[in-house]
């Protein structure tokens, strides 16, 4: 009877260790978690530099402003405030007194290589006001133009041209002549730019307006009563920006 009762005891022992041995392999694969990614790992989003050149005369250099006071500046500012992850790099080829000629030879002289993502060129009130003919600003202004497209990595979307303001509208233009003559030849500079501009799909900004309520807003006007201000190039910059970020973004 023992030796029964151990034989069967051994039996049912071996029919159990033989099952449990069996069915481990396939409940380990079923159980077996798929394999975890470290999202720690993951590459950062990295910065680049944004390279911006303004080309123009005392209304890019910002004549009587400081230097973040100009609309390149405030531009360039405002950009790095929406991407503080990039850098922002500012160019500008200008100066007080410059015609359409005058910053072509600057150009040419300084040679820049053409890397920007984005140019500004604001243009022509000196050809006016040192009594030019309007057939020079004709030819120049298209000149300069393509100059500023080849500079963009050659892609025009990359260029804003702005308008001229008029000075007719602060002290200086009241006391210097005829307004409504100033205010007529600033318009055929105007309508001349924005036309070439449109017939070749490049961006055309409008800031003129601004500078007309330089009389009634004397804030507009900076303090050697002739140049725009730091709030008048706020309101530049409010118009500019949105273009500028839609620009970047492609």
């Amino acid at each position: 009877m023992r030796t029964t009762l151990k034989i069967l005891v051994t039996f049912f022992t071996f029919v159990m260790t033989t099952s449990c041995s069996s069915e481990n392999p396939d409940m380990d694969s079923i159980s077996s978690p798929p394999p975890v990614t470290d999202s720690s790992q993951e590459l950062p989003n990295q910065s680049k530099t944004i390279n911006y050149l303004a080309l123009g005369d005392s209304y890019t250099i910002g004549q009587s402003v400081c230097t973040t006071c100009r609309f390149p500046e405030q531009l360039r500012q405002s950009l790095k405030n929406i991407n503080p992850q990039n850098n922002f790099s500012l160019e500008i080829i200008a100066q007080t007194g410059w015609t359409t000629n005058n910053l072509i030879s600057a150009i040419q002289s300084k040679n820049p290589t053409p890397q920007y993502d984005l140019v500004t060129l604001l243009i022509g009130v000196n050809n006016q006001y040192q009594g030019k003919n309007f057939s020079l600003y004709e030819k120049e202004f298209p000149e300069l133009v393509a100059k500023a497209i080849q500079l963009a990595k050659g892609d025009k979307t990359n260029v804003i041209v702005v308008s001229i303001p008029d000075y007719a509208y602060t002290p200086f233009g009241k006391s210097y002549g005829n307004q409504t003559s100033i205010s007529t030849e600033i318009d055929q500079y105007n309508a001349f730019a924005k036309s070439y501009c449109e017939a070749n799909a490049i961006l055309f900004i409008n800031i003129t307006d601004i500078t007309r309520q330089g009389l009634n807003t004397p804030s507009l006007v900076a303090n050697d009563g002739l140049h725009p201000s730091e709030s008048a190039y706020r309101l530049f910059t409010d118009r500019l920006l949105p273009k500028a970020v839609t620009i970047l973004k492609n």
